[in-house]
């Protein structure tokens, strides 16, 4: 995370240097990145940037940890208007970020992004969503989940099947970047899957 002298800079300096970083991250990935081009692009001293971050991975980590807290209130938005409907609020929510990962202006920061998709890229891109971190928030707004269509037993249960289907779709937005799949087919396999899960794999003996 920035160092606190990064969030004393105004609000528009602090959008210049996310600015330049998404610019350089959108030209290469970050083992091939250059602290010499944010800082061209930001107008601001190599010294003054170990000011605000310990180093370029600390910078592509808070870049992408913001992006992930928009996702997050994105999905929150999308619950509510769903009527607390988990399943299609995955759906329609997935079906967003996959319009906003394909903007000319976005996409190729995340196509580098997902290149260098390891433990802890996973872990920040979804720490909003269902991390050990966010746990106790997810607990918070539970209750614009509507449980009365899903098999549970509990908030535990609810809090899991939440965290499977954010990483069936984490693990679908990886594939779709790092095999440059065509949206129409991104979509019906995180339809198939989600699906599969909303039915569950066991067949009633019955």
């Amino acid at each position: 995370m920035p160092k606190q002298t990064f969030f004393n800079l105004s609000n528009e300096k602090q959008r210049s240097l996310m600015t330049a970083a998404k610019k350089e991250f959108s030209r290469a990935p970050l083992h091939e990145a250059s602290i010499s081009n944010v800082i061209k692009d930001a107008g601001i001293p190599r010294g003054s940037f170990y000011q605000y971050f310990e180093d370029l991975e600390d910078l592509f980590y808070y870049l992408l940890h913001e992006h992930s807290q928009r996702n997050y209130e994105r999905f929150i938005a999308i619950i509510k208007m769903n009527n607390g409907d988990l399943f299609e609020s995955i759906m329609d929510w997935f079906k967003g970020i996959l319009i906003i990962f394909e903007e000319p202006e976005n996409r190729q920061y995340f196509k580098n992004a997902f290149l260098n998709m390891n433990y802890k890229f996973e872990k920040t891109f979804t720490q909003n969503m269902y991390g050990e971190r966010r746990k106790s928030k997810f607990f918070e707004i539970i209750h614009l989940i509507n449980p009365e269509n899903i098999n549970i037993s509990n908030e535990e249960d609810l809090y899991h099947i939440f965290k499977m289907l954010m990483a069936v779709s984490f693990q679908n937005l990886a594939h779709a970047f790092g095999k440059e799949m065509q949206i129409k087919d991104v979509i019906k396999t995180f339809s198939l899957e989600i699906e599969l899960l909303k039915k569950g794999f066991y067949k009633d003996p019955k």
